[in-house]
C-alpha cells in the first residue's frame, strides 16, 4: 500500500506546485510583469548570488591562510572563525543553486509559452522570424545554463576541502595539526581560483544574455 501511496502523493505535489507557478506567472502578467521580465530578474539574481559567493569563498580562503600561519595560540578561536566561514560559504553556495533553479523554472515556462504562441500567428513570415528568434535564444540560454552549472559544480570540491579542514581542526586543536594542514593550502588555493574564474565567466555571460534579451 505504501509503495502506491508515495508515488501518488509525489504526483499530486508536482501538480500543485506546477499549478502554483502557473498562477504566479499569470498574476504577474496581469500587472504587466511578464515571464521574460521575471527571467531577466532571476538571471540577475544568479549573478548577484555568484558575486556574493565569490567574495565569501575568497574570505574563507583568507581565513584558512591566516590559520595555518599561527602556532598554538588561540586555536579554538581560529577554528570557530574558520567554521563560521565554512557555514557562510555553504549558505552562499545553496543560494546560488536555488537561484539557478529559479531561472530554469521561469525559462521553461517562458519557452513553452513562446512555442505555443507560434501557432497563433496568421503571418507565416512573422511566425518564421519568431521561430528563428526562439531557436537562437534557446541556444544562448543553453550556453548560459551550462556556464552557471559549471561554476556551481566547482563549489562542491571547495566546500568539501573546507569541511575536511574544519573537521580535522575540531578534533586536533594543536600546533601539529596546523602544520599538517599546510600541504593542503595549495590545493584549496587552486580550487578557489578555478571557482572564481568560472563564476566570473558565468556572471559575464549572464550580463550579455540579459542585454540581448532587453534589446530583443
Amino acid at each position: 500500500m505504501i509503495s502506491i501511496v508515495r508515488p501518488l502523493l509525489a504526483s499530486i505535489l508536482l501538480v500543485v506546485l506546477t499549478g502554483c507557478q502557473s498562477m504566479y506567472y499569470g498574476a504577474m502578467e496581469k500587472v504587466g510583469y511578464h515571464k521574460r521580465d521575471i527571467m531577466v530578474d532571476r538571471v540577475e539574481e544568479v549573478s548577484e548570488a555568484q558575486s556574493d559567493a565569490k567574495e565569501q569563498f575568497s574570505s574563507a580562503l583568507e581565513r584558512y591562510q591566516s590559520l595555518i600561519t599561527i602556532k598554538d595560540q588561540d586555536l579554538l578561536d581560529k577554528y570557530n572563525a574558520l567554521n563560521d566561514e565554512f557555514e557562510d560559504s555553504k549558505a552562499a553556495a545553496e543560494k546560488v543553486s536555488d537561484r539557478i533553479d529559479a531561472v530554469e523554472d521561469v525559462s521553461e515556462a517562458l519557452f513553452d509559452e513562446w512555442e505555443e504562441e507560434l501557432k497563433l500567428y496568421t503571418s507565416s513570415s512573422l511566425r518564421e522570424q519568431s521561430r528563428r528568434k526562439i531557436t537562437t535564444t534557446k541556444k544562448k540560454y543553453g550556453q548560459l545554463m551550462k556556464s552557471m552549472r559549471s561554476a556551481e559544480a566547482k563549489m562542491e570540491p571547495v566546500l568539501n576541502a573546507l569541511q575536511d579542514q574544519v573537521l580535522f581542526l575540531k578534533h586536533n586543536l594543536n600546533a601539529r595539526a596546523i602544520d599538517s594542514l599546510k600541504g593542503e593550502l595549495r590545493t584549496i588555493e587552486s580550487d578557489v581560483a578555478r571557482l572564481i574564474k568560472e563564476m566570473e565567466k558565468s556572471i559575464a555571460e549572464s550580463e550579455e544574455f540579459i542585454a540581448e534579451l532587453k534589446e530583443g
